[in-house]
Parts: structure tokens; C-alpha cells; sequence
């Protein structure tokens, strides 16, 4: 490991640690405004969405819309089943049957 890596580990260590802990230190009493709290809620969301569809669309770097991606019909399974019921383990166990099948019978 270079030094350049310790310093770019210890400065990612210090960022994550020190937001996380500035809400320990100075929270008490922090309030968002409304429209914040209504606006965060929507993170968790879309960074999970730009983690997702880049993988289901291209899995080898290169964009794959054929029926041998089995990502892709696990990916509209799981946020078909998102969508309709709003249950999240319900969407991750049906994306991963959906993909496991897909790869078992067609790929």
C-alpha cells in the first residue's frame, strides 16, 4: 500500500467519520426545514436506482438489451413488486428468484 492510498483512506475515514459525528456533537436541537426532511426521504431511492440500473442495463460495460441479460429481468421484476406492494424484502427476494430463474432456464 503507497503512502498516497493512506492519505486517501485516512481523509475518506475522516470525512465519513466527522459528518456522521458533527450530528452526535452539535444535533441536539438541529431541526431540517420541512421541505429537506420530505426531499431526503427520496436518497436512499435514487442512489440506490443509480446503483442498480447501470448494472441491469449494461453488465459487461457495454449496453445489453438482449434476453441474455438475466439482470435486466431481475431489475423490472424487483421494482415491479417495489412499486405495487411498497415491501422492500419482498422486492429483493423476488428480484433475485426472478434472475436465478432467468439464468437457470433461458441463459
Amino acid at each position: 500500500m503507497t503512502g498516497d492510498l493512506v492519505w486517501v483512506l485516512l481523509g475518506m475515514v475522516v470525512v465519513t467519520y466527522g459528518i456522521r459525528l458533527s450530528f452526535l456533537v452539535f444535533g441536539h436541537g438541529l431541526a431540517f426545514p420541512d421541505w429537506l426532511e420530505r426531499a431526503l426521504r427520496y436518497v436512499p431511492a435514487a442512489v440506490l436506482t443509480a446503483l442498480i440500473v447501470p448494472m441491469a442495463l449494461a453488465p459487461q460495460g457495454a449496453v445489453d438489451l438482449t434476453w441474455h441479460n438475466a439482470y435486466l429481468p431481475g431489475s423490472l421484476v424487483a421494482a415491479a413488486v417495489a412499486f405495487t406492494t411498497r415491501h422492500t424484502l419482498g422486492a429483493i427476494v423476488s428480484g433475485f428468484v426472478a434472475y436465478g430463474l432467468w439464468r437457470y432456464f433461458l441463459a
